[in-house]
């Protein structure tokens, strides 16, 4: 028997689930009930008796409904008679029924041009255009079949939209297996959103994938695709497919080098919690090994985070036994014996209440090991980006063979004053390793402060540092130097600002000499200091009025002054040398300062606005002691900078010799970048000594946004003085909107090196830092 029913629409009800009543168990908590039904709209639905099933066409909207029946929650006031435990009376109020609210909430949603429903198996079939809302998810098809018990299906020329990641699922057929798990057969993956019809940009192809709740994509028989065409094949592969960090493979970097061969890096991410994770780059270098490659991170905020990686490699091409070797360590320059190549880094922010610490550790195995290992994921140029990103501090430079391990902390009060514990250690490189061994600081501790002298005008100020110099080889001391100063301004007119200082300082030393001859009788040393010195000065200002687009003010500060500064003349051949401290110059000299500062004010779209365009200083001095009494005038230092665009500046430093030198220092630094991301940037220094050029070099890049989402990037480094490049990278990087292909080239003596490297939208940068190359 049917019934035909024809409305528009119609709406039936029917329990699939037997509505369940319950107390939760919650004290203070009003109790709830709680049902689940479903609900069915549609142009035409026909309802049959033998057996019990209903067929919906047209239009048809199935949606699963949970029903929560729950008391009110009441407002209770406690007077002082319940606070004393009287008793009361009860009111007419508390005699009553406590009221309910009733609320509704849709959790599933099914839609087709056609439904069939079997009451008694609690399933439908569905067909033309099928979607199904379920959660984060929404699935499509063109036909399928429904459970509506077990909530599972199968489904047919299917695609599944999973709302985080935008990730982006289709296949043949497709599986519901669970809550949000699905099987897949001949399906392919993206995670970036993707218009209905388009060819995706990239994505995974696989003929067998399962997709876990919380889990992975596992993908068997994968092919990696561009637009379609295959480009990689992979029996397996795991993807992030779920609504958390997770465990799994981000994509593999390869590269082709003349000195290293083929090479590829697999890296595999596990997450550890939702503020921890490490990542193991397992790296195979064809002609010189396997290196074994990891990093750990965790933050809990910007005061508490660190970040580590290490790299090890046991490297066949450092095998100073094998004659096929010679080439490599000729090439090369390299001057290293070990075979045993690793990198230890890191950095840590660590806050205890107002105690800030900073650690930074930087351990190599031989000294060509960070211009050898210069490029890929782990190479120094990846990790001293990422490490300034993260941390703002960066590593030494590296060619640097003293490289600093630090833990700083440090405290500061209200009043000014503040106090720094240093730890040091140094990883040394050199080789061989001749003299005495760099200096540790265990510890080094600097007091510093300045405070008012009551009503006078004056101010105190001191810098106390104690610093315990230790090292396997060499003299080592305990040293304690103990600066005072008065300083104070004097008010001798309106037009000129006036300071003068007095000071005192006084240091000391312990010494061991740990078994060097020069210091076996020299176990204390001391040396105290003067230092006297003023300023006298006056500030000039002049608005210039102009019109010159949307510039119409210019303004000019000049600032000349006069110094003078003296220190007494001490004796300090029998003191101990560790760093600047020890060795302090006797003075007796005036400077002239000419300060120029410049800024523009403007109008622009309407606002108001006003910016530094550039300054010039020029300074000199005049030395007074008779030792210098032929060549009394300093060199002429001139500092220049112009600021011609908000995000473009030139500055310039130069020491020009007036008895015949000439030029002695030039610095030269120019930086521009955009909002678009270009990035120009050209660096010159130059030094001579003794009249000739000791150091002279160029560094300089670009990064420019070409056409087509291309980007393209140059940089080099290169040693003028004896015509060598030091560093040459090349890269070209197309970005379209969710992912990118770089090809890059780097050189350093001795090899050239390719590599490709591909990121895809939200696969490889977990923790929400991005990992250059994946």
């Amino acid at each position: 028997m049917q019934h035909n029913i024809q409305s528009t629409p119609f709406v039936i009800f029917f329990l699939l689930l037997s509505a369940c009543c319950f107390l939760l168990p919650f004290p203070g908590h009003a109790g709830s009930m709680q049902a689940e039904e479903w609900e069915i709209t549609a142009d035409k639905i026909t309802r049959y008796e033998d057996p019990a099933s209903i067929i919906a066409e047209g239009n048809v909207v199935l949606e699963k409904i949970e029903t929560v029946t729950r008391q009110k929650k009441s407002t209770k006031v406690s007077d002082w008679s319940s606070l004393l435990g009287e008793e009361t009376e009860k009111t007419e109020a508390e005699g009553k029924e406590p009221e309910t609210v009733t609320e509704q909430k849709t959790l599933t949603t099914i839609k087709a041009d056609w439904i069939a429903y079997d009451v008694d198996l609690g399933k439908i079939k569905a067909r033309g255009n099928l979607l199904i809302d379920i959660g984060p998810d929404q699935l499509s098809a063109e036909e399928g079949t429904v459970d509506l018990n077990r909530e599972t299906g199968t489904f047919h020329n299917a695609t599944i939209v999973r709302a985080y990641k935008d990730m982006h699922l289709e296949g043949r057929v497709i599986e519901k297996t669970g809550d949000l798990t699905y099987h897949i057969e001949d399906g392919w993956i993206i995670t970036c959103k993707v218009k209905e019809g388009e060819t995706p940009p990239w994505s995974f192809a696989s003929a067998d994938a399962d997709i876990t709740e919380n889990g992975y994509a596992f993908l068997k028989h994968s092919t990696f695709r561009i637009k379609g065409v295959p480009v990689l094949y992979m029996p397996l592969i795991l993807l992030p497919a779920k609504t958390s960090r997770q465990t799994g493979f981000l994509f593999p970097s390869v590269g082709l080098s003349d000195r290293d061969g083929f090479d590829l890096t697999a890296p595999f991410f596990i997450n550890l919690s939702p503020s921890s994770d490490i990542t193991l780059y397992p790296e195979y270098i064809s002609e010189r090994g396997f290196m074994a490659g990891a990093e750990f991170r965790y933050t809990a905020d910007k005061n508490a985070m660190g970040f580590f990686m290490a790299n090890y490699l046991n490297d066949d091409l450092s095998d100073i036994n094998d004659p096929a070797n010679a080439d490599y360590y000729a090439d090369g320059n390299f001057k290293h014996t070990n075979q045993e190549r690793y990198w230890v880094r890191g950095k840590a922010n660590q806050d205890f209440g107002l105690w800030t610490t900073r650690l930074d550790l930087d351990i190599a195995s031989d000294l060509d090991y960070l211009t050898e290992f210069n490029s890929g994921l782990t190479g120094f140029i990846t990790s001293q980006d990422r490490f300034l990103d993260t941390f703002g501090r960066g590593f030494q430079n590296k060619t640097e063979l003293a490289r600093e391990n630090t833990l700083k902390i440090l405290r500061s009060w209200d009043n000014g004053s503040a106090l720094q514990v240093d730890f040091l250690g140094i990883n040394d490189l050199r080789e061989p390793k001749s003299g005495p061994d760099p200096l540790w600081n265990l510890p080094m501790i600097n007091y510093t402060g300045l405070l008012p002298v009551y009503d006078t005008g004056m101010d105190f100020s001191w810098t106390a540092n104690y610093a315990n110099f230790w090292r396997d080889k060499g003299v080592r001391a305990q040293r304690l130097d103990l600066p005072l100063k008065v300083s104070a301004g004097v008010p001798l007119t309106p037009y000129l600002e006036t300071t003068v200082d007095a000071g005192i300082r006084n240091t000391s030393y312990f010494i061991d000499d740990n078994g060097e001859q020069d210091w076996q009788n020299s176990d204390t040393e001391n040396r105290f200091l003067i230092d006297l010195g003023g300023k006298i000065g006056t500030t000039m200002v002049r608005d210039f009025g102009i019109n010159m687009g949307e510039i119409y003010q210019w303004n000019h500060t000049f600032r000349p002054s006069l110094s003078y500064r003296y220190v007494s003349d001490v004796n300090q051949d029998d003191l101990p040398e560790f760093d600047n401290i020890d060795r302090v110059a006797d003075e007796n000299i005036i400077y002239y300062n000419f300060d120029n500062f410049f800024s523009i004010f403007g109008l622009h779209s309407g606002s108001e606005y006003d910016r530094q365009y550039g300054y010039l200083k020029i300074r000199q001095g005049y030395d007074l002691r008779s030792k210098m009494s032929d060549t009394p005038l300093t060199p002429v230092e001139i500092k220049a900078a112009l600021f011609p665009l908000k995000d473009f500046r030139i500055v310039y430093r130069s020491d020009i010799d007036v008895y015949g030198a000439g030029v002695v220092k030039n610095a030269l630094e120019t930086d521009y970048r955009n909002g678009r991301g270009d990035i120009f940037y050209l660096d010159y220094f130059s030094n001579k000594k003794d009249g000739a050029t000791d150091t002279e070099s160029i560094k300089g890049g670009l990064r420019v946004s070409l056409l087509y989402s291309l980007i393209a990037s140059y940089d080099i480094e290169r040693s003028l003085e004896d015509s060598q490049t030091i560093q040459e990278n090349f890269s070209l990087i197309y970005q379209p909107s969710c992912w990118s292909v770089e090809f890059a080239t780097n050189y350093t003596p001795g090899n050239q090196k390719y590599m490709l490297m591909f990121r895809l939208a939200n696969i490889g940068n977990p923790f929400g830092i991005d990992l250059p190359g994946l």
